[in-house]
């Protein structure tokens, strides 16, 4: 029976870290490239907008932090990181949204 139970515990465990994992690169920049994204971000350097890995170094350890980009992203925002505001995003789907947002609070690992 521990033994079992022990078997229930490892397998519970891999399967949280998994479902935790950062989003693969690739499927988030299709997403970045299908929604225009990259026309004003890269992921490591700023063009209009701030460099993605800026965006989630900002944001590194807010307990919020998930739930701000998710406003920014939809919404758009002005000030955050200078002059220029970003528009709203009303073209991506949620879906997409949170996959770049967990990409995002990983840290943006390319």
């Amino acid at each position: 029976m521990k033994l079992s139970a022990l078997a229930l515990s490892l397998s519970l465990l891999a399967m949280g870290q998994a479902a935790h994992a950062a989003p693969d690169f690739a499927q988030v920049k299709d997403i970045l490239t299908k929604n225009a994204c990259l026309a004003c971000h890269s992921v490591d350097k700023k063009v209009v907008g701030p460099a993605y890995i800026d965006v989630a170094a900002k944001h590194k350890g807010q307990a919020d932090a998930a739930d701000v980009l998710t406003k920014h992203i939809k919404g758009g925002s002005s000030g955050v990181y200078g002059p220029i505001p970003m528009p709203p995003n009303v073209g991506i789907s949620d879906a997409d949204i949170k996959t770049v947002v967990d990409w995002l609070v990983a840290g943006a690992p390319h």
